[in-house]
């Protein structure tokens, strides 16, 4: 079943604990702060059910042979992750970031975690997380990754923390299931989403066997208690953009929350967890590629509107034309990372299709240190008055608005409250406390840099480089004394022993 605007009414059936500045939230589909992020995944289902988009928000499920939306499917080829791909960029250019795709990522980790845990270990955790997913499918859900531990003492591993509840553990196991505590301190949607994918951020040892847990939790369930930030700036008049589209992030407690069999895909194997983990982030960060990518439509198309309505025509002036093809050069760029990371994508044993990790790694971490470039550039092709603007109110002040419109206008034949609406609009995008905000989840959202470079360095097939050098130095292209030290023999090079003293 497709859902579209049974996505509230869903949300008004759940009943749980959220808390907002300091105050508890009745109904989340009906808290006008949260308003903006319930409109971004709205997007997600209205998107699936137009004959125009469908061929991209639309898949069909192998495991069951049922259409289901694209942001729940299980990735089977490359054109799947192409289609993701593009998907998360058209719904991301219309609603700044669509949120659901989280959701595609962790079902597409989990899945291949639950195969491969199977295969060493002779559990049946892939059983239970197909049923569980072909449900999910079913009822079209949305659901948030509760993955990122609030971590404590980032020097010390989860058993060695002062407080064992800064990552979500195994407390209690029981006939009827296991009992989770601890807290999750990033979760992308919390508030408006059905339910919780709980997954370790990190690898293990056995010592933190109790930590090494993936379950499938009810928004609503017993003991948990979401603890969130309103969505972009609603009610804000200057909020072009944020006012209607945004996103709320949550810290997700839980309280000894019961856990039944059926619904826990990792438990204690905490020789998997580390894969799991990795497995998300390679799904996650190709998706924040096309994130990105669609909000780097907006600020491109919002720069050429404004450039225009100052007067200034990119054809005539080359610093206008500069700026802009630097942003376009940066955002498709890094696009491209994930079209490489789509195509060279590699199937495993379970049937999903991963994204290459060495570029969509490459394509995540282009885009989360030149966000701030980006931002930039639309500063710069824009001009000052996206932050000199006075606010939306003085357009409707008797005594200044006639004033305001003759002296800040651009363009003659560009209406004045065009040119207005525009520069409020960069500024909301560059300028506001939501793009900071935007800056942040992009540098630090689906992981630091320090963390793409880890994995960049670890997949990159460095060897075959070497390889290739060592090779042409044989052939006698290059002259050189010897091989590298250790590199000349499958032993490595040792110092020779001195000879004896002659007696």
């Amino acid at each position: 079943m497709l859902m579209s605007s049974e996505y509230r009414d869903s949300l008004r059936r759940l009943k749980p604990i959220v808390f907002l500045d300091g105050r508890r939230v009745e109904c989340v589909a009906d808290e006008p702060a949260f308003a903006p992020g319930l409109n971004a995944i709205g997007l997600t289902y209205d998107f699936a059910l137009t004959a125009e988009h469908a061929p991209l928000m639309r898949a069909t499920q192998a495991s069951s042979g049922v259409v289901v939306n694209r942001m729940l499917h299980i990735n089977a080829t490359t054109t799947d992750l192409l289609y993701k791909l593009e998907a998360v960029r058209l719904l991301c250019r219309h609603s700044g970031c669509a949120q659901r795709y989280l959701t595609h990522d962790g079902l597409n980790a989990i899945w291949q975690a639950t195969h491969r845990v199977d295969a060493a270990a002779g559990t049946d955790y892939h059983a239970r997380f197909l049923a569980y997913l072909h449900a999910v499918q079913r009822d079209d859900l949305t659901l948030g990754v509760a993955m990122t531990d609030a971590k404590g003492d980032r020097s010390r591993r989860p058993h060695e923390q002062a407080n064992p509840d800064s990552y979500v553990r195994v407390v209690e196991r029981r006939k009827d299931g296991i009992v989770i505590r601890g807290a999750k301190a990033i979760v992308t949607g919390a508030p408006y989403v059905h339910g919780f994918l709980v997954m370790p951020g990190r690898s293990m040892e056995q010592a933190d066997s109790a930590f090494a847990v993936c379950c499938a939790v009810p928004v609503d369930a017993p003991g948990v208690t979401i603890v969130a930030r309103p969505a972009g700036r609603p009610g804000e008049n200057g909020a072009k953009f944020s006012g209607r589209y945004g996103q709320s992030t949550g810290v997700v407690l839980f309280d000894d929350v019961l856990v039944p069999h059926e619904r826990v895909f990792l438990g204690g194997e905490w020789e998997h967890a580390g894969f799991l983990a990795a497995t998300y982030a390679t799904h996650h960060r190709h998706s924040c590629i096309g994130a990105r990518a669609g909000f780097g439509d907006l600020l491109i198309g919002a720069g050429v509107l404004m450039t225009e309505a100052n007067g200034l025509d990119p054809e005539r002036y080359g610093h206008i034309r500069n700026a802009l093809v630097d942003l376009i050069k940066i955002v498709e760029g890094f696009f491209a990372c994930g079209v490489a990371a789509s195509v060279y994508g590699l199937k495993d044993g379970s049937g999903n299709i991963q994204p290459d990790a060495v570029f969509a790694n490459i394509g995540k971490l282009l885009l989360a240190t030149q966000i701030y470039d980006m931002q930039c550039l639309a500063h710069e092709v824009s001009g000052g008055l996206v932050v000199a603007l006075p606010g939306p109110d003085e357009d409707h002040n008797p005594v200044t608005a006639a004033s305001l419109a003759a002296v800040l206008a651009g363009r003659p034949d560009i209406p004045t409250p065009h040119r207005l609406e525009v520069a409020r609009l960069l500024e909301d995008l560059t300028a506001s406390d939501t793009a900071g905000w935007y800056s942040v989840i992009s540098l630090h959202g689906g992981g630091s840099p320090e963390a793409m470079k880890r994995e960049i360095w670890r997949h990159y097939p460095v060897g075959d480089k070497v390889a290739l050098v060592e090779d042409l130095l044989d052939r006698g292209i290059a002259r050189r004394r010897d091989r590298q030290p250790g590199r000349c023999c499958v032993t490595g090079c040792a110092v020779p022993e001195a000879p004896a003293a002659a007696e």
